[in-house]
Parts: structure tokens; C-alpha cells; sequence
């Protein structure tokens, strides 16, 4: 085997079965993997405009606190504040527009929605329909929303996005 891998070697390569009897391996080794960078996730979104409401507004303090033991003038004064700071950090975010932009109770057609209107899910007939075909229109009761632009900050690789808001510890 000596004078078979001198030899071999010499040619420019060592003989396969030389080579495993001694623990080497033909195959080229592989270059290190880059790092794998965060995977993205569909809910991301979801749980990152979650924390900004809950961070500007304090949207889910309210919504998971128990308001049956306040009265209705003391949940009025806290909605107000927390409508107002809701609101602002939405707008601060998403640009937000009607599907239509009319009068409510209203007769409106479908085509005043405009290019959105052909948009699977935009317009939703409700009341008695006719059992063949499309309506031509009806009364407008709700404008409906569309996002025509979101601008969420990039997420951060440190805190994951499932922690909408980190506890709060005061040392003392």
C-alpha cells in the first residue's frame, strides 16, 4: 500500500480505497454555510402594528383589562386618550383609504370603488341579493378600509416579535 500511495501520489491522486482504509475521503469538503438570516414570518406584521399600538397607545392595557367594576364616565375618559393615541400611531404607519369614498345610506354602484372594485373581497353585497347575477349597486353602509401604503420600522433581530411589550420592573 506504501509504494501504491507514493506512487499515486505522485500521479496526483490517492487511490480510493487506500484513502478510506485510512479515514481520508475523496469528497471536496463543503464551504462554510453564510448564516441563516431571521425567517420572516406572515403574523410578524400582525404582532409588530400590536406592540407599536400597545407601545403609543397602551391599546392592549385596555383591552385586557376587566372594565366592568369602572363607570361608563370613567371607560369614556379612557377611551378618548387611548382613541386619540391609537389613531395617531396608525396614521404614523399605515395610509389608510376607503374602498369607497362616498356618502353613507347612500345608493352607490360597485364601479365608484374605482380599479379596487374588480379586487377579489373589496365589495360585499349584503341584503336580498338576486339569485342570478350581480346587483348593479345599493345602499352604501359601510365605506370599508383599504391600506394603500404600510411603513412599519424594520423589525429588530434582538427582541422577538412576539414580545409585544417587555415587562417593566422598577428598582428601587
Amino acid at each position: 500500500m506504501a509504494f501504491r500511495s507514493f506512487f499515486a501520489i505522485l500521479g496526483g491522486s490517492l487511490p480510493a480505497d487506500i484513502a478510506t482504509e485510512f479515514g481520508y475521503s475523496k469528497t471536496a469538503r463543503r464551504a462554510a454555510e453564510p448564516p441563516k438570516q431571521p425567517e420572516v414570518k406572515t403574523s410578524d406584521g400582525a404582532l409588530q402594528i400590536l406592540g407599536v399600538l400597545q407601545r403609543d397607545a397602551r391599546l392592549l392595557d385596555f383591552l385586557m383589562e376587566d372594565i366592568a367594576p369602572y363607570s361608563d364616565d370613567q371607560i369614556g375618559a379612557a377611551v378618548r386618550d387611548i382613541h386619540a393615541q391609537s389613531r395617531e400611531a396608525l396614521t404614523k404607519y399605515v395610509k389608510l383609504a376607503p374602498v369607497i369614498d362616498g356618502v353613507e345610506g347612500t345608493f352607490t354602484k360597485p364601479e365608484s370603488a374605482g380599479a379596487v372594485a374588480r379586487e377579489p373581497g373589496a365589495i360585499k353585497f349584503i341584503g336580498n341579493l338576486p339569485a342570478q347575477g350581480k346587483p348593479a349597486g345599493g345602499t352604501l353602509r359601510h365605506k370599508g378600509w383599504r391600506a394603500d401604503s404600510v411603513s412599519l420600522p424594520s423589525i429588530s433581530s434582538k427582541q422577538p416579535v412576539s414580545i409585544l411589550a417587555p415587562a417593566e420592573l422598577e428598582v428601587e
